[in-house]
């Protein structure tokens, strides 16, 4: 696995990238975050990373002069990326005399990234098998080097022969996940889940194909033979029994996900890609931690935000504070990642969505989310939390925190002072005012506002603020002789015809012949 620096003066960038691509399936894992050129420049001497992803404009140390003093210093030698919002030339021309592998225009195309790391894993792989230095097993190397592209055939039989494998036969890859909400490599498993393969697979002389991934993620080739035979009908069931035999070997919650099967060594990479899309399943219900791909992908993914409605349901409940309201809306939003097969990044934006709504509540009460001891986790929830239900169990604890955090920060600007709204708009509906400034001006937010006034008054906003100034347009036509024009201006519309239009909507006449009627029954 190579390790990759992510450096950026924006956080919300850095996790952005972070989170565009599987970097594991591309034999790629995050190893650190910076988020200036001297921050970076310390954790390169730290952390050793093989690939650094930079964006050539920040404060302290720009991405231009890190990788001239990296250059300079002449020791650890990563491999740079630039990012930069700005397509000048000159600026490739700089980076490109430093022997930067590629220059990538923001914001960042996930296919054309894709790419630029496919290409470099290729050179370091080749590097390393060239190599073959100590530092990692030679099985670990070849197993990379299987799961990138398709070897050519002289390399194949190198490989058959080393290991003692047979070219021609059923192959399948599979990939291990950890789901024990620990950070990634915090414990490292490879060790363990070694022995336990090759003790379930009785691998008592023949090496087991196995690697490390990010995120807790181990792959592994099964080998051809299985202990209870290739039999169709039962594979779900022996996968079972090894998931089974995994966890209560390893004492954690594991999902299994399965590629399809190959006939021949070499085409071990077909199956890799088929067990990473199998991740994008992992949130969809009924499979109980065993993601097959031959079950999987011919089923569609859900890509979009999760409905509007229940969105708004959400923050709604955060702002009234009721813990029966939110938990009910939060059920039904996990329940809908369940059963319409949310893909992960679909799952992520809508996470997202909530948390930034909640954010800008908490920061229109002068706030801050950091003040918050469940922010942190759900902001990098995909680094720890790898399954539905511990995600909603962070995401449940953030959401009942913010809405005790939004409460407290409110005091008595909260749903008693409503009658307090309501006295405002009674006494400025003259005026241009609308709900959003309203909202500001009590420290609500504008559609909690919207819902809450019409819970307790029976009528949305616009209508109400309508119907104060239609009745006061009434009472200046009967007892003045102001011209309508005037009349509109006066109790807050700012055009005569759109004035008359909505008088006439609620009266049924205009207001020449409401008027012209008052006047005759007198």
């Amino acid at each position: 696995m190579h390790k990759v620096l992510i450096v950026d003066d924006e956080i919300f960038v850095r996790k952005g990238l972070i989170n565009l691509i599987d970097w594991s399936s591309l034999q790629f894992e995050i190893c650190g975050e910076a988020e200036n050129g001297l921050a970076a420049l310390n954790l390169i001497q730290l952390l050793t990373p093989d690939l650094v992803i930079v964006d050539i404009r920040m404060p302290v140390l720009d991405g231009l002069e890190l990788i001239r003093r990296v250059t300079a210093l002449g020791e650890h030698q990563p491999i740079f990326v630039i990012l930069s919002g700005y397509p000048d030339f000159s600026y490739a021309q700089q980076a490109f005399r430093y022997n930067v592998s590629d220059y990538i225009l923001k914001p960042v195309d996930e296919k054309e990234l894709t790419a630029t790391l496919k290409r470099i894993a290729n050179i370091m792989n080749q590097r390393q098998l060239l190599s073959m230095t100590r530092e990692k097993p030679l099985v670990e190397i070849i197993m990379e080097s299987l799961v990138q592209a398709e070897p050519d055939d002289q390399v194949m039989t190198q490989i058959a022969h080393t290991l003692e494998l047979p070219l021609f036969a059923p192959y399948t890859y599979v990939i291990v996940e950890f789901q024990d909400e620990l950070a990634h490599r915090e414990i490292d498993y490879l060790l363990p889940l070694q022995t336990v393969l090759q003790r379930y697979f009785h691998l008592e002389r023949q090496p087991l194909l196995i690697h490390a991934r990010d995120y807790n993620q181990y792959g592994f080739i099964v080998p051809p033979s299985r202990p209870n035979g290739q039999i169709d009908d039962t594979e779900r069931m022996d996968y079972r029994k090894l998931l089974q035999r995994l966890e209560n070997n390893l004492s954690t919650k594991i999902a299994l996900f399965i590629g399809h099967t190959v006939e021949h060594l070499k085409k071990i990479v077909h199956s890799r890609t088929s067990a990473d899309e199998c991740l994008n399943y992992r949130f969809a219900a009924g499979f109980n931690g065993l993601f097959m791909a031959k079950e999987l992908l011919d089923m569609s993914l859900y890509y979009f935000d999760v409905d509007e409605e229940l969105h708004s349901k959400l923050i709604y409940e955060v702002e009234a504070n009721r813990d029966e309201g939110y938990s009910n809306a939060i059920d039904a939003i996990f329940k809908a990642f369940q059963e319409r097969y949310f893909a992960p990044g679909a799952v992520a934006n809508t996470v997202r969505r909530s948390m930034i709504a909640t954010i800008n509540i908490i920061r229109q009460l002068e706030g801050t989310e950091k003040n918050l001891a469940w922010f942190e986790e759900l902001l990098n929830w995909q680094r720890k939390y790898r399954n539905l239900n511990q995600l909603k169990h962070v995401f449940k604890n953030f959401i009942e925190e913010a809405a005790a955090y939004i409460a407290e920060k409110r005091g008595e600007k909260g749903e008693g002072n409503i009658e307090k709204v309501k006295k405002y708009i009674d006494g400025h509906f003259r005026e241009n005012i609308y709900l959003k400034g309203i909202a500001a001006e009590f420290h609500m937010n504008p559609i909690y506002l919207g819902q809450l006034f019409r819970k307790n008054y029976g009528a949305y906003f616009n209508e109400y603020l309508l119907s104060l100034r239609v009745e006061e347009a009434k009472r200046l036509l009967r007892q003045t002789k102001k011209r309508v024009y005037e009349i509109a201006e006066q109790v807050g519309f700012q055009n005569a015809d759109y004035f008359a239009t909505q008088f006439e909507k609620l009266e049924k006449m205009t207001p020449t012949d409401y008027r012209n009627k008052m006047i005759d029954q007198k």
